[in-house]
């Protein structure tokens, strides 16, 4: 049987079906914040403030809570983080029908939800791949059903079900996410325990935060998957600002044909997170990201070029392709190199440099549009994407992923060399 043939195990079965149910409580809940934030006020700014307070998180503790997530283990991060979240939406939700409801409630509420939110996922992406044996080919697949369930219920169940069920009352959204963490908590619990590696030297927790940024700044391959979402948030935020304007502006469509156009793009993205590892297989996963790279500019070049709605909205599910399979294999093969013990801080400091990377993205896009005009943000999003993807190409070529590959293959345990942390290098001895 070949590699590319092994089964699953039964634990992501449990885990798929967790994330799913979480992917569909958030999805609600992204449509439904919004939209019980309006009912309290028209201010664009304290509007902005909800939104903005749940990537707060990643922004102020992004690297310091990959160290944290590293020291802990990452089955129980998972299933209290989803626990602690059920509880959190209880209170706006009791606001809600007692009729104390506020911005700064909700904001508040937003913000813990965030910081929630970036301990389980640093603990879901550090525990998978312990649960699938580190092999790569078991990463892609894994990853793709992951994807593909989290856009399909986040993007297209989650926010009309979250519409919906705003007009049965203010509360009922917010108690239909709070059972979806608690039936995802309830799941992971169920879940094996995996042992990890213990740093055999106590450090600090800032001192092992700046090892794992460090180690992703010093490592060519992870760089180049670091660099690849965090200059593409700045092309897709600058896209994502004008995109309505965009849409109504030059191509005379209304509320109804902009929601087609997400979900065209959306639609994209489920079909790219299923051919990602067919992708991977047949060009090698260096080839296949700077393809997808690639073919993300290409079709924002074309969305800014766009003559009509219909062209429009087969470049956004274009690009919605790209982004689906480059979501699949940049964090398959971040989780197939990194070493176990490294990994919490690793997935964190490339998340937090793509979420750093959104507010200058929104910023760039304004301005561009205010100072030139609606195109404008789009042609220099496309110019953005193909410039990283020839900076990056060499940094994640086959070449250096397949090394990085065979490096990654003897690391059976804390103790090998290519393991460690470069603090730690030296006080550990080879093994014989």
């Amino acid at each position: 049987m070949t590699l590319g043939l092994r089964k699953l195990p039964t634990g992501f079965g449990r885990l798929w079906t967790a994330q799913t149910v979480s992917s569909l409580g958030d999805g609600v809940s992204h449509a439904a914040l919004p939209l019980l934030a309006l009912t309290l006020t028209r201010d664009p700014m304290a509007l902005a403030a909800v939104t903005a307070a749940g990537t707060l998180p990643w922004l102020l503790f992004g690297v310091l809570g990959g160290a944290l997530v590293d020291r802990w283990d990452r089955r129980r991060t998972m299933w209290v983080m989803d626990a602690a979240r059920a509880v959190l939406l209880a209170v706006p939700a009791a606001a809600a029908v007692f009729d104390v409801l506020s911005i700064g409630l909700l904001a508040a509420v937003a913000f813990l939800l965030g910081l929630g939110g970036l301990f389980f996922d640093t603990a879901a992406t550090a525990y998978l791949p312990d649960l699938l044996g580190r092999d790569s080919a078991l990463l892609e697949r894994a990853n793709s059903r992951l994807r593909g369930a989290q856009t399909a219920m986040s993007g297209f169940a989650g926010p009309p079900a979250g519409s919906a069920l705003l007009a049965l009352g203010r509360a009922v959204p917010l108690l239909a996410d709070a059972v979806s963490f608690m039936l995802s908590a309830l799941l992971v619990r169920s879940l094996p325990a995996m042992p990890r590696p213990v740093p055999k030297v106590r450090e600090s927790l800032i001192r092992q935060a700046r090892a794992g940024a460090s180690y992703v700044f010093r490592h060519r391959v992870l760089l180049g998957l670091a660099l690849r979402p965090a200059v593409g948030n700045v092309a897709f935020l600058a896209v994502e600002t004008v995109l309505a304007l965009f849409a109504h502006d030059r191509l005379g469509i209304g509320t109804y044909g902009f929601g087609l156009l997400l979900t065209a793009e959306a639609t994209g993205g489920l079909l790219g997170a299923g051919v990602a590892s067919c992708l991977g297989r047949r060009l090698g996963t260096g080839t296949a990201l700077t393809c997808t790279a690639a073919v993300e500019g290409l079709a924002i070049l074309g969305l800014a070029a766009a003559p009509n709605p219909y062209v429009a909205g087969l470049a956004l599910a274009v690009c919605g392709a790209g982004m689906g399979a480059t979501m699949v294999l940049g964090p398959s093969l971040r989780q197939a190199i990194v070493p176990a013990h490294l990994m919490g801080r690793v997935a964190s400091t490339s998340r937090m440099l793509a979420m750093c990377a959104a507010p200058m993205g929104a910023f760039l896009g304004g301005w561009l549009a205010t100072t030139y005009d609606v195109r404008t943000p789009l042609y220099a999003a496309a110019v953005l994407l193909l410039a990283m993807t020839a900076v990056t190409a060499s940094m994640t070529s086959n070449r250096r992923v397949e090394a990085a590959l065979r490096a990654a293959a003897p690391a059976g345990g804390p103790d090998h060399p290519a393991s460690q942390d470069p603090s730690q290098r030296s006080r550990v001895s080879r093994p014989g």
